[in-house]
């Protein structure tokens, strides 16, 4: 059975390009700052390039950090941050320093499709954007949990990454994406990505799978007429948030979490996962006004 697990999982990750990963970080992001005076532009600049990030990135960061009205700035910018108190058109953005986590926020929401390169360019952003990997990853898997249960009614409500039919089990999906996941969270945090540069968060993922696995079975097959559905799912959720989020901290200080702290993260993501697909099943069952019939999965 182990074997044949690896094999499907082996298979499932050809399905991932770190190449892409790296490309979506790396591209350039230019940034116009508006101030209408010096201080106003150190602050900004501040907040985003932070004195203890090295000369060469900050550097690397400066080619596409802007201070508008200098010589050479471009015309054209993909964000716009005014200080505050100045006029802001549409769709610029204003810096709070009293509050520079709500402009990160602001600007995430209506920007998502930079996150990474923002993140890995600029210190601010990677918290919050290392969250967002954690939290969506952790729902996709859950969801994905679901999906495969009810494989008629939940694809056309949900998005995940992949089709369902392309993974030969529900372990080879989760592993795989969790893989992806930590792809994204090293690219977030300036780090190598790859499967060469990060074998280790990937050899750890990988053994965990089998883990989860047997939780999942455990408990899904104690509770009769498809009322394990939310505990595989709420599992499949938890599982993948404590690995997001063991791999967000060692990027960030270089350890992890201990045994003791992931069992306690564990149990209230449990909760969490538990109540993201409960409620996906109460929308799909208003929806379609009848009784979602589950169908048993390995």
């Amino acid at each position: 059975m182990a074997e044949t697990m690896f094999k499907q999982i082996r298979q499932a990750i050809t399905s991932l390009n770190p190449e892409e990963v790296r490309a979506a970080a790396e591209r350039p992001v230019h940034i116009a700052l508006i101030a209408s005076t010096s201080q106003g532009y150190a602050e900004m600049e501040d907040f985003l390039l932070p004195g203890n990030i090295s000369h060469d990135k900050r550097m690397e960061a400066m080619n596409t950090l802007h201070r508008v009205g200098d010589i050479g700035t471009p015309h054209n910018f993909d964000l716009e941050i005014y200080e505050e108190g100045l006029p802001r058109p549409e769709p610029g953005f204003t810096f709070n320093p009293r509050d520079p986590g709500r402009t990160v926020s602001e600007i995430l929401i209506v920007r998502d499709d930079l996150g990474l390169a923002l993140a890995r360019y600029y210190p601010a952003f990677r918290k919050a954007v290392s969250h967002h990997l954690v939290k969506t990853v952790s729902k996709e898997n859950a969801l994905f949990s679901l999906a495969t249960a009810l494989p008629n009614v939940l694809p056309s409500a949900v998005t995940l990454p992949w089709a369902l039919g392309e993974f030969a089990s529900d372990t080879a999906f989760l592993t795989t994406n969790q893989i992806r996941m930590a792809f994204l969270m090293a690219a977030a945090s300036d780090r190598a990505v790859g499967y060469r540069n990060q074998k280790s968060e990937i050899a750890s993922i990988i053994a965990s799978a089998f883990g989860w696995r047997a939780l999942a079975r455990e408990l899904a097959g104690k509770i009769p007429f498809g009322g394990g559905l939310l505990p595989k799912a709420a599992i499949a959720y938890a599982g993948t948030y404590v690995v997001g989020s063991s791999i967000e901290r060692y990027y960030r200080i270089g350890y992890g979490y201990s045994r003791s702290e992931r069992k306690a993260m564990f149990g209230d993501a449990y909760e969490k996962g538990r109540r993201v697909a409960g409620a996906l099943l109460e929308h799909v069952k208003r929806r379609e006004g009848t009784t979602v019939e589950p169908r048993t999965s390995a």
